[in-house]
């Protein structure tokens, strides 16, 4: 798995990214993703994320965690088949300033935190939702279960 990861607030340490690096491929290996797939993680403020909302989702307001699916099909598309290109998964775009908050609120580490977004961000780019309460639990058991198996449970 190939992940570029830029930190537009030069605040995530190197430690932070070599467990996401780790957690990522951890995750695209339990989900039968090629190694060959690249996705991008992207570390942002309040201010930038809340911008990406408003102008994608018409949300006016800071989240925590956007992914912009690259491998979606939308209404009418036709898929793409034997291409010899890498297969790009996506972005993932995460608020450094709501993973603090969130760690802080639900009192654990900033750690486990960031691990949480990045994971639900690239299920979300794997096709997991949860506007569906029954898509929901799914999505949420699966990322419980890839959390703890990589050693990051609930604190």
């Amino acid at each position: 798995m190939q992940i570029d990861f830029h930190d537009q607030t030069n605040t995530v340490t190197e430690d932070y990214v070599d467990m996401i690096q780790r957690l990522i491929t951890y995750a695209a290996e339990q989900e039968g993703i090629t190694s060959e797939a690249e996705i991008s993680i992207n570390f942002v403020d309040n201010q930038e994320i809340q911008e990406l909302n408003r102008n994608y989702r018409q949300i006016d307001q800071p989240t925590d965690v956007i992914s912009f699916a690259l491998e979606e099909e939308g209404d009418g598309e036709i898929a793409i088949i034997g291409t010899e290109l890498p297969i790009v998964l996506g972005d993932i775009v995460i608020s450094v300033d709501k993973a603090m908050e969130q760690a802080e609120e639900y009192k654990h580490s900033l750690e486990r935190e960031y691990g949480f977004l990045a994971l639900h961000g690239f299920l979300h780019l794997l096709g997991y939702d949860h506007i569906q309460s029954e898509d929901e639990q799914k999505m949420f058991s699966r990322q419980e279960e890839l959390l703890n198996g990589f050693g990051l449970p609930r604190e």
